[in-house]
């Protein structure tokens, strides 16, 4: 079953407010949820803000709290 824009918005935002990613991040974690089993990226070390593994971890809740968690391995950190 595909998800509205309405169903995924709000589970984007629990998502972030749980793992404490900031609203005007949200956009950066959009592309993995519309590739969920795709490539993703993985943390380069260089403390970049927002880090890839914030993003990753708010995209992993998202997609649980829609109930189509990611079945694909996550790249090694």
């Amino acid at each position: 079953m595909k998800q509205s824009e309405e169903q995924l918005h709000a589970a984007l935002h629990r998502a972030s407010a749980e793992l404490s990613l900031p609203d005007y991040y949200m956009a950066c974690v959009r592309p993995l949820l519309r590739d969920p089993e795709g490539r993703w990226p993985r943390c380069c070390g260089g403390g970049c803000e927002p880090c890839a593994q914030q993003l990753i971890r708010v995209a992993l809740r998202t997609l649980e709290l829609l109930g189509r968690p990611r079945v694909a391995p996550l790249p090694e950190e």
